[in-house]
C-alpha cells in the first residue's frame, strides 16, 4: 500500500533545500526527499529516499510509491558549475522531474533558479534557462524563483578578515551589488509558492532586504564589526580575462581544462555583474526595482557569523577566496 505525501523535494540536502524541509514541515506538509545520501540530522516528518535525481526510472518508481503529491519543489543545482555537470544537473535531471510530475499528473512545479541567468554567459546559466524554458511549455502550474546572492555567499572571507588578512574585492568593488536574501526567508518564500496565486506561472526575482550593497561595503561592514581598520586588497578583474585567453587553447583538447576554463569565466562573471533586476531597456542593473522579501540582514548574519562561526556557511566548491 501506498504512503501519503504532499511534497516531493529534490535538493533536501543542499544550502536551500534543507532550510525548505524544515520550513514545509513547519508548515505540516508531509515530504518526499530524494537523496544521493542520508543527511546526519534527518527532520521528523520528512521521508528521505536514496535515489539519483538522474536517474528517470527511479524517480518515476519512487514518486508512483506516495499518494497525495501536489508539487514537486527542485532545489537541485550542479555543485561546480563545470560543462558537463551543469546540463547533467540543472537540466537532464529537473527534466527528470518534470517528465515526472506530467506523467503522474503532479500539476504544480516550483524551481529554485538565479537571478544571473537573465544574462545567460556561462554553461550553467544557459542549463537553467534551457530547463525554465521546458517548465514555462510543460502545462503545469509554475514558480521560477530566481533569488539573488544567498548569505553564504558573502560569507567566504569573513574568518580570514577576522584573522586578521585583508578583504579582497575586484577592481574599486564599487562595479557590482545585490541584496542578499538569507537561507530561512528564501525556504518562506519558496513554500509561500505553493499557496500565494501571485505566484502562480510566474518567473519571481528575489531578494533579501535592501539597500542593495557592494562588495566594497560588504568589507567596510565587516571591519566595522570587527572594530578594525581596513584593510582591502584589489584584484583587477581583466586578470581572468587574461586566464582565459592562456585557456581557450588548451581547452579545446581537454574536458578538464574546458570545466578550468568554465571556472574562469564563472569568476569574471561573478566579479562584474551585479545580482540584481537587469532593465532590458535601459541596459542596467536596478537596485531599485529588484523585489525583497523577509527580514534578516546581512549585518545580523555577520554579527553572528563573527560571534559563533560559519556553521555550514561556507561555499565550499564555488568559494573564490
Amino acid at each position: 500500500m501506498s504512503d501519503m505525501c504532499d511534497i516531493l523535494l529534490a535538493g533536501a540536502t543542499g544550502y536551500i533545500g534543507s532550510a525548505v524541509a524544515m520550513a514545509l514541515v513547519e508548515k505540516g506538509y508531509q515530504v518526499l526527499c530524494p537523496v544521493r545520501q542520508m543527511p546526519k540530522a534527518p527532520l521528523n516528518g520528512v521521508i528521505y529516499e536514496i535515489c539519483d535525481c538522474t536517474d528517470t526510472v527511479a524517480i518515476k518508481q519512487l514518486a508512483q510509491r506516495f499518494l497525495g503529491l501536489e508539487a514537486i519543489i527542485s532545489c537541485i543545482a550542479s555543485r561546480t558549475g563545470g560543462r558537463q555537470d551543469a546540463w547533467l544537473v540543472d537540466y537532464r535531471a529537473n527534466m527528470t522531474l518534470l517528465e515526472t510530475a506530467q506523467e503522474l499528473a503532479i500539476k504544480r512545479f516550483i524551481l529554485l533558479s538565479a537571478i544571473c541567468v537573465q544574462k545567460p554567459r556561462l554553461e550553467f546559466q544557459h542549463a537553467k534557462r534551457a530547463f525554465e524554458q521546458k517548465l514555462q511549455a510543460s502545462g503545469l502550474t509554475y514558480s521560477i524563483v530566481r533569488p539573488t546572492a544567498f548569505f553564504k555567499s558573502l560569507a567566504g572571507q569573513v574568518e580570514k578578515v577576522k584573522a586578521g588578512k585583508a578583504f579582497v574585492m575586484f577592481d574599486d568593488g564599487m562595479q557590482t551589488a545585490c541584496k542578499p536574501i538569507s537561507e530561512a526567508d528564501l525556504a518562506a518564500y519558496i513554500c509561500g509558492c505553493l499557496s500565494d496565486i501571485k505566484r502562480h506561472n510566474a518567473i519571481l526575482p528575489i531578494g533579501g532586504p535592501g539597500p542593495a550593497i557592494t562588495p566594497k561595503e560588504q568589507g567596510q561592514l565587516l571591519f566595522r564589526l570587527l572594530q578594525k581598520p581596513e584593510k582591502i586588497w584589489r584584484i583587477p578583474s581583466a586578470l581572468f580575462k587574461v586566464i582565459g585567453g592562456v585557456l581557450t587553447g588548451p581547452a579545446l583538447l581537454s574536458a578538464r581544462l574546458a570545466d578550468k576554463r568554465e571556472f574562469v569565466n564563472i569568476g569574471h562573471y561573478y566579479a562584474t555583474e551585479s545580482m540584481l533586476l537587469w532593465d532590458p531597456e535601459l541596459s542596467v542593473y536596478s537596485a531599485q526595482n529588484t523585489p525583497e522579501f523577509g527580514g534578516q540582514s546581512l549585518e545580523a548574519f555577520y554579527r553572528r557569523v563573527l560571534k559563533t562561526g560559519l556553521d555550514g556557511q561556507d561555499l565550499g566548491a564555488h568559494k573564490l577566496f
